[in-house]
């Protein structure tokens, strides 16, 4: 899902944190860093587990060390430390089991500083049952590496690291690629034995009751990053739920927040504005300012949005492949689309419409972003003139094949970042109908508010509102380009062969349509201009971020909340996708097992919530829509709700059992594409729903 390896820009890791400082430092001058002054909370530990599945995540941190500890159990054991710092790891992947092991997570520490002051880590207690285990591979480095060993690629041979074994030991040690201090990892067996034997390296309890008690350390070289402590994090409207407290605050650090743990834990750009957009209302401003430039920081030339960084030695591995240097230089990812018409509403948001950001908006606008050699402004408007640019095209000929498209070579790019993630369609309906008209808008709004006075010029400036005025046109012409229509037989065939394929009851979804046919936009277009008919979630942007006539808010928010397979509700909540009325090999490449097919996000809940509370808010609804919408927004609480300590989780999967939807958690079955993560920024949005808990 990545570009191929290109001549990064000429910056280095030691100058984007040196960066970053210099940027904090013009801010506190401003002022804008008092709420980030050293508290009490600062001097207390974060701890915290989440379990699922089969796995026992524990988090710690505090000062330089963060760290998110794995103990897999179950038939193919693992052990697994990310840190935030560099985007770093450490793994120990176990030959499969015949019989499930059983890992007990004891106790997780700091480790006390060693012969390298660089080096920063854990010490993790645990106690095996069901052992011997044998060891299969042990990867250390760049949590990119660990993620594609994870799905059963293999380890480069220039990060790969040989076992040293001792008497109640196995370790690997290396130092980074560039000769920087590295990676450690240990197991060290405090009752029970190390056996070594024709090659394989075995874990062998030593008395009768089978357990095996060892001790993981784990550490990296890498630039810790700066946590942000809770009271510096959240305002006192934040819900008081603890568990996504606790995630939101692993995830936090002045320099950026990271999407998720432990896959995730660096910036992605399209994760950090719509995480910051939903959040908005309870987060304290400098923590806002602090993410949306770490954004303007690392905006292209052009003035695109990154969707991901290349840090620490996996940068490296990129200039080896590219031009043969060990350079750690940062190189970012401008692949996806959604994020560069992403950047402006939520923007405005902040610096427009919150009296909060109204009252800050020119101290943070003048600021320095020393990444792009230039204020956040000027920033900024490199991205407004991008945004304008490429809304030109469909405003003069509004066809098809003038709306946004993937890029070239490339089967992603918006949030359903999976190959099948957009039922193979090359013009995503977020993109044009949602992305580019809310651009535009917010285009307007920085004009008319003055904020880009003395930073753009009068052609610019008539470029701007040029772009603006194409807005509502842009809108109303790209949806009808989506439109899709189903008469009552076609839906009714379809419904029954879907559930009967899934294995799910029909009744209710039949039920939903009362012999009608229905209506509903679809996910994308294929290269010649085709729907692709797969009901999706990706409306609720259209809610938060638009204002559609009653008619098209009543039809669209049917489609979404009529029971699945008809619509998106389940038990377990609101899937992101529904094939039903697709092809049957469409069926198949976005079901259950699939990362962005009939599979529950938490955070696109959370977004469907925030547009319907925005939409109750109008004054020109008719009773039946505001009714309507009020009925949604009370089914989906209730679902969250119901999700319980799972919707901090990035996504999770389902099953029918017992005559309903149950939840599964997403990875924990061999045919699922991949795992979730534990700790997910974007699943944290609920904090600034108090509706959403107990």
């Amino acid at each position: 899902m990545h570009q191929p390896p290109r001549r990064p820009r000429p910056s280095t890791a030691p100058r984007l944190r040196a960066a970053l400082g210099r940027t904090w430092r013009g801010l506190a001058i401003a002022g804008l860093l008092t709420a980030l002054a050293p508290s009490a909370a600062s001097a207390q530990a974060l701890q915290f587990r989440i379990d699922e599945g089969s796995t026992t995540n524990a988090f710690y941190q505090h000062g330089p060390v963060a760290a998110h500890v794995l103990a897999t159990s179950g038939t193919r054991p693992r052990l697994l430390v990310a840190f935030p710092a560099g985007n770093s790891g450490v793994a120990v992947w176990f030959a499969p089991t015949t019989a499930p092991v059983q890992w007990t997570l004891q106790s997780v520490r700091p480790q006390a500083s060693g012969d390298d002051p660089a080096m920063h880590g854990i010490v993790a207690e645990l106690e095996l049952r069901g052992g011997p285990l044998t060891l299969d591979k042990a990867a250390l480095g760049s949590i990119r590496v660990l993620r594609d060993v994870q799905l059963g690629q293999p380890i480069p041979a220039q990060v790969a690291t040989e076992a040293k074994v001792a008497a109640q030991s196995v370790s690997w040690a290396r130092r980074r690629l560039d000769d920087a201090p590295g990676y450690r990892v240990a197991l060290e067996i405090t009752q029970g034995r190390v056996v070594s034997r024709a090659g394989a390296i075995t874990l062998e309890p030593a008395r009768a009751d089978g357990t095996v008690h060892l001790r993981l350390l784990a550490s990296t070289g890498e630039t810790p990053l700066t946590p942000l402590a809770s009271g510096q994090l959240l305002n006192a409207k934040a819900a008081s739920d603890a568990r996504m407290r606790n995630a939101l605050q692993f995830l936090s650090y002045r320099e950026k927040f990271l999407a998720g743990s432990w896959r995730f834990d660096t910036y992605f750009g399209r994760d950090t504005l719509m995480s910051t957009r939903l959040l908005m209302p309870v987060l304290q401003p400098t923590a806002v300012e602090a993410v949306l430039g770490a954004v303007l920081a690392r905006l292209s030339p052009q003035g695109e949005v990154a969707h991901e960084e290349d840090i620490g030695e996996f940068a490296i591995l990129r200039h080896l492949a590219g031009d043969g240097t060990r350079s750690d230089a940062p190189i970012y990812d401008y692949g996806m689309i959604d994020g560069d018409y992403m950047l402006a509403p939520v923007m405005a948001a902040w610096l427009v419409e919150d009296p909060r950001g109204q009252a800050r908006a020119r101290v943070f606008l003048a600021a320095r972003n020393d990444l792009q050699h230039s204020s956040n402004a000027q920033a900024l408007l490199r991205n407004l003139l991008h945004v304008a640019r490429n809304s030109e095209a469909f405003a003069a000929a509004p066809t098809f094949d003038h709306l946004l498209a993937l890029k070239p070579g490339r089967m992603t790019g918006q949030w359903r970042d999976s190959e099948e993630g957009l039922g193979r369609g090359r013009y995503p309906f977020d993109v044009n109908v949602v992305w580019m008209p809310a651009a535009l808008r917010a285009i307007g709004a920085f004009v008319d508010s003055g904020l880009l006075d003395g930073v753009a010029n009068d052609a610019q400036r008539q470029t701007l509102r040029a772009a603006a005025a194409r807005a509502d046109a842009w809108e109303r012409q790209a949806r009808a380009l989506f439109e899709v229509r189903l008469g009552a037989t076609q839906a009714d065939a379809a419904l029954r062969g879907y559930a009967q394929q899934l294995g799910v009851p029909a009744e209710p979804a039949l039920a939903s349509l009362a012999g009608a046919g229905l209506a509903f936009p679809a996910l994308s277009l294929d290269a010649d201009g085709r729907a692709v008919p797969v009901l999706h979630s990706d409306v609720g942007f259209g809610l938060l971020f638009g204002r559609p006539d009653p008619d098209t808010l009543a039809r669209d928010v049917a489609a979404v909340m009529r029971p699945f397979p008809a619509g998106l509700i389940t038990d377990v909540g609101m899937v992101v996708a529904n094939p039903v009325f697709a092809d049957q090999a469409t069926w198949g490449r976005l079901g259950p097992q699939a990362y962005h097919g009939t599979v529950v996000w938490a955070w696109q809940q959370a977004v469907m919530l925030a547009g319907l509370r925005r939409q109750l808010a109008r004054d020109d609804l008719t009773a039946p829509v505001r009714a309507q919408l009020q009925q949604a927004q009370a089914r989906l609480q209730q679902l969250i709700k119901a999700a319980g300590e799972v919707r901090t989780s990035e996504l999770w999967s389902w099953r029918w059992e017992q005559g309903r939807y149950r939840i599964e958690p997403f990875g924990a079955q061999g045919a699922h594409e991949d795992e979730s993560n534990a700790a997910q920024l974007w699943s944290t949005v609920f904090l600034a729903d108090p509706g959403t808990h107990e």
